[in-house]
């Protein structure tokens, strides 16, 4: 019997374990800027930059730059999914409404922008804690620095890499990703 239990509890763990390790960005609901249910498995295929993005911040300029990206590549299955944040002095204190608002006025994004989560802390959304943990994403630690930190995702809905806050949009580490086939 007891052979039996501890069979039982290994064919569990494993399981456990391949549910965690095969989890992507697939898994996730989110809600986008105007607070309608986006499922994120709707990008299968396509390569994903996830940015935490904000309004009154030093990278705030990069909403353009990001733009030109998404115009440029959208049309070979990739796209950019803009996720305001308040964690870094308050830098995106605005609404969903006025962050839609601050974003297509000022810099014309037509790029995805889903609603206002947390992407550290204790509040931590579940997409951010996948994709900073790499308990949970299996490639990265990559603990959120800053506003406009860049995540790479695969056609398979997998994280590849990051690119620091700092890191422009067209940096080579992010073109070289996105174009390589």
């Amino acid at each position: 019997m007891r052979t039996l239990f501890i069979f039982l509890t290994i064919i569990i763990m494993t399981s456990q374990i391949n549910a965690q390790e095969n989890k992507s960005i697939y898994d996730f609901k989110v809600a986008d800027i105007d607070g309608q249910p986006f499922d994120l498995s709707t990008l299968k295929g396509k390569k994903v930059l996830v940015v935490n993005v904000a309004s009154k911040c030093g990278h705030t300029p990069q909403y353009a730059q990001l733009e030109e990206l998404y115009k440029k590549y959208s049309s070979n299955n990739f796209v950019i999914i803009g996720f305001p944040a308040n964690n870094f002095m308050g830098q995106e204190p605005g609404t969903n409404k006025e962050i839609k608002e601050f974003c297509t006025l000022k810099y014309s994004v037509t790029f995805p922008m889903m609603a206002k989560i947390s992407v550290k802390g204790k509040d931590i959304d579940p997409l951010y804690g996948w994709l900073t943990s790499k308990a949970q994403n299996g490639v990265v630690d990559a603990p959120v620095k800053w506003n406009f930190q860049k995540f790479m995702i695969n056609e398979q809905g997998q994280v590849v890499d990051f690119a620091a806050p700092g890191d422009k949009p067209f940096d080579e580490k992010i073109i070289s990703w996105i174009e390589n086939k």
